[in-house]
């Protein structure tokens, strides 16, 4: 095997403001907090992020999964029509007050549920795709099941625990949900609206998540109070290519909640920056005994979380054989790309063939040796 090491050097942003280094214990009043990178799901930071906690309507973030779920799916459409039932209509807290039989788009129901975190829009989604609240929870919890979330219990589809038993997730199946649900680039577009209408403008929207309005780079996601939930917040921000999911929960006021989320994001952009290195096609290897003599092969692109100082330190090393043996399989991989920092190993990837090679067979053979023959 060959080796070839590339060092390679990043722009690291000047730093304009002093704050905890990426070791320090953060002060954060709140039972339970996690920040997770958004793209590669790296946890940088964790407060008692595994205990099972009452999210208040934080829950819509499986809500609203679900629902963008059905859209990808086929199974639902924007412009389809939602007819409010009894039983949405019967939801306290926040809403948009619907009433009994009142029609309304899927995407100004969605919209309501973003923005204004309205929980009879949620139940009104729920019923249309599932035919009820209680099966569309069902379905709400097998999801949770597969994303990994180990802590969580759905009872309903927007966190209302008055009449709860055990409706709860922990800070850690939060940010697993919330990054699934922001892969879906309409949710941000609408959690970054500060205010907007349905009701053909006249019912008024305005974001419960006031880091929208107040924080550099908010980009969502949901917020939640209740009496027994405390109040929770799933914040997304981003900044200099770098995505964050922060999640604060039972903090003691709306505020607090609010300079919780504010100073774990600092803490999180001012520490930490994106390594990120471009796939590439290598030269194309010598195949041995193939019906081609080359193979073409490539990685693809890699990217890792790291110290923002450590991202110039970043060493790559390719490792690829000299030549190859027919027969190889397109896709099969055929060497690795190694990415380290001070000696540890932060990541791989495959060198991958690119095309098949068949083996040459005896009348292959001898074709290749007369045209070797005529041109000489």
């Amino acid at each position: 095997m060959l080796s070839m090491i590339l060092m390679l050097t990043c722009f690291v942003p000047f730093q304009t403001q002093a704050l905890p280094s990426a070791d320090s214990k953060l002060s954060l009043d709140c039972k339970s907090a996690i920040l997770m990178e958004a793209d590669t799901g790296k946890i940088l930071y964790e407060q008692n992020a595994e205990e099972a906690l009452p999210p208040a309507s934080v829950t819509k973030i499986m809500t609203l999964l679900l629902v963008m779920e059905a859209i990808d799916a086929g199974c639902l459409d924007y412009d389809d029509t939602v007819t409010a039932s009894a039983h949405a209509c019967s939801m306290g807290g926040s809403q948009i007050f619907l009433k009994e039989g009142e029609q309304m788009s899927v995407e100004d129901m969605i919209k309501s549920v973003v923005i204004a975190s309205a929980n009879d829009a949620a139940v009104a989604l729920a019923e249309h795709i599932a035919g009820s609240e209680a099966a569309f929870v069902d379905q709400m919890n097998r999801r949770a099941k597969e994303l990994g979330m180990e802590h969580t219990n759905f009872e309903n589809t927007n966190g209302l625990d008055d009449t709860a038993s055990n409706h709860v997730t922990s800070a850690k199946d939060i940010a697993i949900m919330s990054q699934a649900l922001i892969q879906y680039e309409k949710i941000t577009e609408y959690s970054s609206i500060w205010m907007d209408t349905v009701r053909n403008g006249e019912f008024g929207l305005t974001n419960t998540n006031r880091l929208i309005r107040f924080y550099q780079g908010a980009t969502g996601l949901k917020t939640g109070s209740t009496a027994k939930a405390g109040f929770c917040i799933s914040a997304t921000a981003e900044r200099d290519g770098m995505g964050l999911i922060c999640v604060i929960m039972a903090a003691p006021t709306r505020d607090i909640r609010n300079a919780c989320a504010k100073t774990l994001l600092d803490w999180g952009f001012a520490n930490y920056g994106i390594y990120a290195k471009q796939g590439e096609r290598l030269e194309p290897i010598p195949v041995k005994g193939g019906v081609q003599a080359t193979c073409r092969v490539s990685y693809d692109a890699f990217q890792a979380v790291v110290p923002k100082g450590s991202i110039s330190k970043i060493v790559c090393t390719v490792d690829c054989p000299e030549s190859l043996s027919a027969p190889i399989q397109k896709g099969s991989a055929v060497g690795t790309v190694t990415y380290s920092l001070d000696g540890i190993t932060i990541g791989t990837k495959e060198i991958v063939a690119e095309e098949t090679v068949d083996r040459i067979g005896f009348w292959g053979i001898v074709i290749r040796i007369l045209q070797i023959a005529s041109v000489s």
